[in-house]
């Protein structure tokens, strides 16, 4: 006999049924080193087995065009499609991101060659332990010493002391962001307005050079998606744009190179009511005890007010725990969710309590985030939506 939904008792997730980034193997973090070990950049380590060694690279991040969107829509993306069996050395396997899967953290994993508990971008907003504040470290708001904040030398200033040549194309924008400085700077960096530009000259880059490493990325996938959905007119428009750049670049590439397509991060849309999103700001029982509320609707980071710590896990777990992973801070960090360590100034910048989205809903924010309570499309947490990334290559 069913059991009455009045005597239901929830029982939270295990936290050992979230499925962790393949760290150390096949995650966002081994890829650039994996390539700088192939071109004999000394302390580099060839992480992800299956990728061959080439005397150029060049990696293009799409950002938040995740492996199941990408396969979800051939129709719009046929060059890429075609290059599906391609992934990670030809195994047809995608990569992970990290935890989480957001912008910032992913950047930083690509760029330094680290997972997010060494380079200490462990999510969108994470507390600041030296002065109690929020820290936006996509838009690196309040501003941050950012040697301090991320001291590790980026792959890409390791491959440039090794004579390997190292260039990033993007928008002129991001040129002199924290941002840029902490997780891909190194070599030069060349700034082009349109995708075509930055196709072109990625191109350029890599035969100026007879070891060349060269980082080429577009935006607004990720943008059509937060604003429309991942299955939008507006947001296929921009797969399918983007999908000519892939080729446009393929089909440039000078000889010995390798072409490896990749992203930060999936995506998911999420319904516009009250089971889907949970408004922090109008539920009394989450708000008890927590002194901020970092990170994103689907990977928060939870800061308790002093001694509060248990309580707020407590409630958290009764709230939520069907629905999401929610964990100490140093469950989480055993776990292994920022990856195999976490360093000394990293600790503090984790919430109390972290709460990792399993379903499609959120934990948003109406009144003190308005513009990211209003996404359609969104991510950070730990599903295959979110997490797994492709790595088409193109080799000449």
């Amino acid at each position: 006999m069913a059991q009455p939904a009045w005597e239901h008792d929830p029982q939270p997730l295990p936290l050992d049924s979230a499925p962790l980034p393949e760290y150390g193997a096949g995650s966002l973090a081994d890829l650039l080193p994996t390539l700088a070990a192939g071109m004999g950049v000394p302390g580099m380590t060839a992480a992800i087995s299956e990728l061959a060694p080439a005397d150029r690279n060049c990696v293009f991040l799409i950002d938040g065009l995740g492996w199941e969107q990408l396969k979800a829509h051939p129709e719009d993306a046929p060059f890429m499609t075609s290059l599906l069996a391609s992934s990670r050395g030809g195994t047809g396997r995608p990569l992970t991101t990290g935890y989480p899967a957001t912008t910032a953290t992913s950047l930083a994993s690509v760029g330094t060659g680290l997972p997010p508990g060494a380079h200490g971008l462990p999510g969108y907003t994470v507390r600041n332990p030296a002065t109690g504040e929020l820290m936006n470290q996509l838009r690196w708001q309040p501003w941050t010493a950012p040697g301090p904040w991320q001291p590790y030398p980026t792959v890409f200033r390791r491959a440039h002391d090794a004579g390997v040549h190292a260039a990033q194309v993007s928008s002129p924008a991001f040129e002199n962001t924290p941002l840029t400085k902490v997780a891909l700077s190194g070599g030069t960096f060349h700034g082009r307005l349109s995708g075509e530009e930055r196709m072109d000259l990625a191109a350029e880059q890599l035969a100026a050079g007879d070891r060349s490493l060269v980082y080429t990325y577009y935006a607004e996938v990720d943008g059509a998606g937060h604003r429309f959905g991942v299955d939008s007119d507006l947001w296929r428009g921009q797969l399918m744009y983007v999908d000519r750049l892939v080729q446009r670049l393929a089909e440039q590439l000078p000889p010995r190179t390798a072409l490896y397509v990749t992203a930060d991060h999936g995506m998911v849309d999420v319904p516009f009511d009250e089971q889907h999103r949970i408004d922090f700001d109008e539920d009394w029982e989450l708000r008890a005890g927590v002194a901020l509320l970092g990170g994103e609707g689907r990977a928060r980071h939870v800061y308790a007010v002093p001694g509060a710590g248990n309580d707020v896990l407590t409630c958290w777990r009764e709230v939520l725990g069907e629905q999401f992973w929610v964990a100490s801070r140093d469950e989480a960090i055993a776990a292994g969710w920022f990856g195999p360590r976490i360093d000394e100034r990293v600790y503090g910048r984790l919430g109390d309590v972290i709460a990792a989205a399993r379903d499609d809903v959120l934990i948003i924010a109406s009144e003190r985030e308005p513009k990211e309570s209003a996404m359609v499309g969104n991510h950070g947490s730990m599903t295959p939506a979110e997490q797994l990334v492709p790595l088409l290559e193109v080799r000449t």
